[in-house]
């Protein structure tokens, strides 16, 4: 599955915790979070406890002061392994929160939702089958979502500032 192994200091210094599950809050175990290094899988990193805020991907590699660089200056508060899906990919978009308005059917990476369907924003999504990453920016840039299989019906109950997704793409098994 996946490993995680997360410091304290940055440059893998000071109090380490190993985690191979979803972590819905760092505090139990280190007083801050500033580097880290996955070892295997695939892991979303959060800005705030129980999986909320601004949040990144990571697949296996050394991350020894990616938190500045990603806009996590506060460190890492939870962390959640993604599972890998193995099949077909789907989800549906919506133009509005709540499910409604505009709505357009995806099994592969969209860059610019704008281009391809003409809808101005993603506000809400339904997943049913496998695990998405979701952008802020068109091209797969700016803030991240990941969502998985589900209703997700409000972006901003998720606690992230910015609700509006330009850009999505498949999360695939290439974290191994």
């Amino acid at each position: 599955m996946g490993k995680i192994i997360l410091f304290e200091e940055k440059n893998f210094q000071g109090r380490s915790y190993e985690c191979m599950s979803d972590c819905a809050d760092m505090s139990s175990y280190l007083s801050r979070c500033q580097s880290c290094r996955v070892e295997s899988g695939c892991f979303m990193i959060y800005e705030r406890p129980n999986f909320m805020g601004n949040q990144h991907f990571l697949r296996r590699g050394e991350y020894p002061d990616y938190l500045n660089l990603i806009g996590l200056s506060s460190g890492i508060k939870s962390c959640r392994m993604i599972s890998m899906h193995r099949g077909q990919f789907r989800i549906k978009i919506f133009e509005r929160e709540n499910l409604s308005g505009q709505m357009n059917e995806l099994i592969d990476d969209c860059d610019n939702i704008t281009e391809r369907f003409g809808m101005s924003e993603c506000l809400s999504c339904q997943v049913m089958e496998g695990n998405w990453l979701l952008f802020e920016q068109p091209n797969l840039r700016g803030k991240m979502l990941f969502v998985r299989p589900g209703e997700h019906r409000s972006f901003r109950e998720m606690g992230l500032s910015n609700t509006r997704f330009m850009s999505m793409r498949r999360i695939t098994d290439s974290c191994q």
